[in-house]
């Protein structure tokens, strides 16, 4: 049975190995050197993870193509967007949540790798769908 603790172990995780690629490598490399080495991690806690996942955009029952991409989906529960900028905007935040709605997972993490502490700038959200789910 999914449970928001399921979820919340999951994603506790997910941040373990982003804090161990930033450990190994620092800040100032490109996203995609983050996401080769996170895939990496995530392989080796043994959690499913799909990378550059295509969204397909519906709009009013219309197919419009696949025009949005996720970073990586992990246990086909959460989202993880990176990024590697000095600056998080409310615009990634605003993507995530958006990613979530059009998808219907549970919860997402935005992580930013150009950082100090990757904890500090950790975003995590969640959906109307993870509220929905026992918690334990």
């Amino acid at each position: 049975m999914l449970t928001q603790k399921h979820i919340n172990d999951i994603a506790y995780k997910i941040v373990g190995c982003a804090i161990e690629v930033h450990k190994h490598l620092g800040p100032g490399l490109l996203e995609s050197v983050y996401e080769t080495c996170l895939i990496d991690e995530l392989n080796a806690y043994n959690l499913k993870v799909e990378s550059q996942i295509y969204v397909p955009l519906n709009y009013k029952g219309k197919e419009l193509g696949n025009n949005l991409k996720l970073d990586l989906l992990v246990e086909d529960l959460i989202i993880v967007e990176l990024k590697s900028v000095e600056v998080m905007i409310p615009l990634f935040t605003a993507q995530l949540l958006t990613y979530l709605k059009l998808t219907g997972k549970p919860k997402g993490l935005l992580i930013n790798f150009n950082c100090e502490n990757i904890v500090k700038h950790l975003v995590p959200l969640v959906a109307e769908e993870f509220a929905k789910l026992p918690e334990k």
